[in-house]
């Protein structure tokens, strides 16, 4: 017979404030950038750019075609490099961190790439333990059963853990790579266009499951996007790109407020309206 207690009514009121607590941002600035410039030969794409974003928020990234909100991410990822700037994450300026500072960093963050990215040469399971072999030492088996967690942890059925991304329809693909992001349990994931390419009901299904891992994980998501509806409906802010630079950044209706033409074009234009 067991010695444990049953759950008593604080114990459930505890666990359901720890979640509330997780699905909620706070005033913690985990991401810092000021001053940040990119560019490619004579071409500035990015000048004098400032940005915060805040531990368990969903910040929503937007800005006209060829703005630049990729190369920002990748910026801020390191794969693209900076002319002027600098960016903090989780504390440390990724400009002057040492390799295993930097190392210590790269281990708490994510990414799903726009179209999945994922290596067409590697089963959805290889994809995944991708990660785990860069940054973990573990056992193959161990390996393969985080790998089984994060395909069902994104809903995906255990069988597609072998197939191929050739296999794999374009949901499946986007959630496949949202479960590579999460290999290493990170704190926070960037999402480049996510549910590009899903039909509504996709898309939608896909910014439910963004919003339940925020919530029982207490992620916080950089997602850059163009889909209004996820805006609306999982964002706690939206920062907007333009003029090389973050014009604004705030909750949804303070933008549909913001004095700037293409703002409200964007979000009280025709397209918008339509969405009502």
């Amino acid at each position: 017979m067991s010695d444990a207690a049953p759950p008593t009514e604080y114990d459930t009121d505890r666990d359901a404030a720890e979640v509330s607590a997780l699905s909620k941002p706070s005033d913690e600035v985990i991401l810092h950038a000021r001053g940040v410039t990119v560019g490619f030969g004579s071409t500035i794409v990015l000048q004098d750019l400032d940005l915060d974003v805040y531990r368990r928020e969903i910040l929503g990234f937007v800005g006209g075609s060829g703005t630049g909100k990729s190369v920002l991410m990748r910026a801020i990822l390191g794969l693209t490099p900076r002319r002027a700037g600098e960016i903090e994450v989780f504390g440390t300026n990724l400009e002057t961190a040492s390799d295993a500072q930097r190392h210590a960093v790269e281990r708490r963050w994510g990414v799903l790439f726009q179209q999945g990215a994922l290596f067409s040469s590697l089963t959805v399971r290889q994809n995944i333990q991708v990660p785990m072999l860069e940054h973990m030492r573990m056992s193959d088996r161990l390996m393969d059963e985080l790998a089984l967690l994060k395909i069902e942890m994104v809903g995906l059925p255990r069988s597609a853990a072998d197939k191929f991304p050739s296999e794999l329809s374009g949901g499946m693909i986007k959630r496949a790579s949202l479960a590579r992001a999460l290999a290493l349990d990170p704190d926070l994931v960037f999402l480049d266009e996510p549910t590009s390419g899903l039909d509504p009901i996709g898309a939608a299904a896909f910014d439910d499951l963004v919003l339940k891992l925020r919530e029982t994980l207490g992620l916080t998501v950089y997602m850059v996007t163009h889909d209004l509806d996820s805006l609306h409906s999982i964002c706690d802010r939206v920062a907007v790109l333009g003029e090389k630079r973050v014009l604004t950044a705030g909750p949804i209706e303070e933008l549909m407020r913001f004095d700037n033409d293409w703002v409200q074009e964007y979000f009280n234009g025709v397209r918008a309206l339509r969405r009502v």
